[in-house]
């Protein structure tokens, strides 16, 4: 077996979104970049990159051959790279996530708080993207009306929006309050739970995405605060 050859620290500093080729040997020639406390100023010195942190400008920063991270969405952002009516939630991001072209799993609307995947891994995205996954995403609903006796049970036996005919059902319902629901869906279509309560005459007037997948979001990361995740815990094609 043919051992691979390290990257040099100008190779990892670009592959992690710090710029143009040109702009990362500068940053490094310059004394920018320190690992371990120590100065680095050889751009083509050779690094293995696994495991390695480094900082630039003082920015502390983990190597990740595929970034993806958590995101806790706060209203009044769009899920989107092209924003047109609100700030794009690419803006809560540091410039070397946004660098390495890191894009959302799915979509929240602008109203919506809660978890938000992004990632740079095109495979990635699919796999958790893909009705055919059925990735399970877990929504906090504040309806407002009070909740009609039958609600949860209609959601769970599923049904039927203005565009398809074909009942869309609740891979899981609980009322968590008088106007509060926890809903699971396993799909992703548009305005999915604003229409299906909808359906069964309710209105949304808040909603919070809690976890999706495997991943919850934790107590501890405030809205617009964003974290590493390891794709590890992702669900098997």
């Amino acid at each position: 077996m043919i051992a691979q050859s390290k990257p040099t620290l100008a190779q990892i500093l670009f592959s992690q979104g710090f710029g143009t080729r040109r702009q990362c040997a500068a940053l490094i020639a310059d004394g920018q970049v320190q690992i371990g406390g120590v100065t680095h100023d050889d751009p083509h010195a050779a690094l293995p990159a696994e495991g390695l942190v480094f900082s630039v400008q003082g920015q502390a920063w983990p190597y990740h051959a595929r970034a993806l991270v958590m995101l806790h969405k706060p209203a009044g952002f769009e899920c989107s790279t092209r924003a047109r009516h609100h700030p794009s939630v690419l803006t809560l991001l540091p410039g070397p996530l946004r660098g390495r072209g890191v894009q959302p799993i799915g979509r929240l609307d602008a109203d919506t708080t809660g978890l938000l995947l992004l990632t740079d891994d095109g495979i990635l995205i699919h796999r958790l993207s893909s009705p055919k996954q059925h990735v399970a995403k877990v929504y906090e609903v504040l309806c407002k009306h009070a909740l009609a006796a039958d609600t949860v049970a209609r959601l769970l036996a599923g049904v039927v929006l203005d565009d398809d005919p074909q009942p869309v059902r609740a891979g899981a319902c609980l009322a968590t309050g008088e106007k509060q629901l926890r809903l699971t869906l396993t799909e992703g279509r548009y305005h999915q739970v604003k229409r299906m309560l909808a359906a069964v005459g309710n209105r949304v007037e808040a909603l919070h995405r809690s976890a999706f997948g495997p991943w919850a979001l934790p107590a501890d990361l405030p809205p617009g605060a964003w974290r590493w995740l390891d794709a590890c815990t992702t669900p098997a094609n």
